[in-house]
This record gives C-alpha cells, structure tokens and sequence, in this order.
C-alpha cells in the first residue's frame, strides 16, 4: 500500500495496521521525521510501535542520527539497489512480510 502524503500515510496506518512502513524523510507536506513522531505518539495495536524505514537521499550521518532519534529504526540512503531495500526490510522485520510504503 502506498500514500501520497504523511497525513494519508497516518491514517492508513491506523486503518491497515501494516507490518513495516516505509517512508521519504522529504514529504510534500509534513516531512518523514514529524510522521513517525506522530506515530510513535499512539497505542501499539494502533501502529505506534510499527518498525519502521526511513529510505531517503538525506545521506549525512547527521540525517541517520536524526532518523533513528526520531522514531525510525532504520536509514536506508538513496540511490538504492531494490535488492538492498528488500534486505533491509528483511532485516527489520525479521522475515519477509508486508509493507506499506511513502512517498519512496
């Protein structure tokens, strides 16, 4: 599943409950960092704890540091191969399952 914006990706989240989300930290409308904040603000069953990946071209370890210290628990910078996007989600999740993607 896929979302054009942060506020659609939020409400999608708690509607669809996904596995793993995926995100831009550069958002047309709020940016990737203000999403997972919020998220990270709700009750686990509501996807407050959902792992999270932040695929961005924000390379800097300043921007990693800034990713994780945010909410997510991976960075990811772009360009990336598909194989190493999968593997990191792999990697996150621990197996191979679902995930909703934005903005990437």
């Amino acid at each position: 599943m896929s979302a054009a914006s942060a506020e659609e990706a939020f409400e999608q989240v708690e509607q669809w409950h996904p596995d793993i989300l995926v995100s831009d930290i550069g958002l047309p409308d709020v940016d990737g960092y203000a999403l997972i904040q919020k998220l990270r603000t709700l009750e686990a069953e509501r996807g407050g704890s959902i792992p999270a990946l932040a695929v961005t071209a924000y390379a800097r370890v300043e921007d990693r540091t800034r990713a994780l210290s945010s909410g997510f628990q991976m960075h990811v910078a772009k360009p990336l191969e598909p194989a190493d996007l999968v593997a990191a989600i792999t990697s996150l999740l621990g197996k191979d399952r679902g995930a909703a993607t934005v903005g990437t």
